[in-house]
């Protein structure tokens, strides 16, 4: 990207919808309100990691510091040596469509992404049933992978985000979702907004002069020193830089943007 590029990007109405007045408070906890911006670069697929994330939920969800933890499962118990498993459903649930999330739209998503040779059957409205030829005590792991969340019929998410605009490489768009189940736990910024910048330098002028409040950058010189600045996880070896507007949780996930899910665990301080 010239530097031509970078002004007509600065100057356009897309880039000065990203702007917004920057907070003084650096409380810890997290706080909900405001409009959440980042700069991606357009490799590692990042764009559609993000916005998976923030619209999409598993059955399961491995926490920053590893542990295995319910989303849209609340219970899972295992038999026949872990052949078959059964998962309980949260009953509170509903896609962005307003439909209810019931066990049959579960297991119809789950057969689309899993092998075939599972068998996936709905249990009554908030039960799913799993068997497998096979033991596979791992298969609440698995079930927090990004390639099985639930999607429901019309390809619709339950996450804390619904999809306003996607642009494929370019821009993404979330609303929070009201009422949503994870109220009060995650999902703070009212809107997250993604826009990608192929030029790492780029990205972290956009983020210097107040454009997005965190960017994705390997390295970049043209950040040291900035006071306003934090680094994850340093400066030395960063992988994100971020104003220190940004609240973020003590754990961070070893992956890209949190493993993914920045959209719904950062919040604006």
């Amino acid at each position: 990207m010239t530097r031509l590029d970078r002004r007509a990007l600065f100057s356009s109405g897309a880039a000065a919808a990203l702007l917004a007045a920057s907070g003084v408070s650096l409380d810890a906890a997290p706080r909900p309100g405001g409009r959440l911006r980042i700069a991606l670069p357009r490799s590692d697929d990042a764009l559609a990691t993000l916005a998976r994330g923030a619209a999409f939920d598993n059955l399961t969800e491995i926490a920053p510091n590893g542990a295995l933890k319910g989303e849209l499962a609340i219970a899972w118990r295992a038999k026949a040596q872990g052949r078959i498993w059964n998962i309980d459903l949260r009953d509170d649930v509903t896609f962005h469509d307003g439909t209810a999330m019931r066990a049959p739209d579960v297991a119809a998503s789950l057969r689309d992404t899993l092998d075939s040779a599972l068998r996936v059957e709905a249990c009554g409205p908030t039960r799913v049933r799993i068997e497998m030829a096979e033991t596979r005590p791992d298969l609440p792991f698995l079930l927090a992978s990004p390639a099985l969340a639930i999607m429901g019929p019309d390809g619709v998410g339950t996450g804390c985000y619904r999809t306003e605009r996607m642009v494929s490489d370019r821009h993404y768009l979330g609303q929070k979702v009201a009422d949503h189940y994870k109220t009060r736990h995650a999902g703070w910024a009212d809107t997250v907004e993604a826009v990608v910048i192929p030029d790492a330098v780029v990205r972290a002028e956009a983020l210097r002069d107040g454009y997005v409040d965190i960017a994705v950058i390997p390295r970049a010189d043209v950040l040291y020193g900035q006071p306003d600045l934090a680094f994850h996880p340093s400066s030395d070896s960063m992988a994100l830089a971020m104003r220190k507007t940004v609240g973020r949780p003590r754990d961070i996930g070893a992956g890209l943007l949190d493993d993914g899910r920045l959209a719904e665990r950062w919040w604006l301080t």
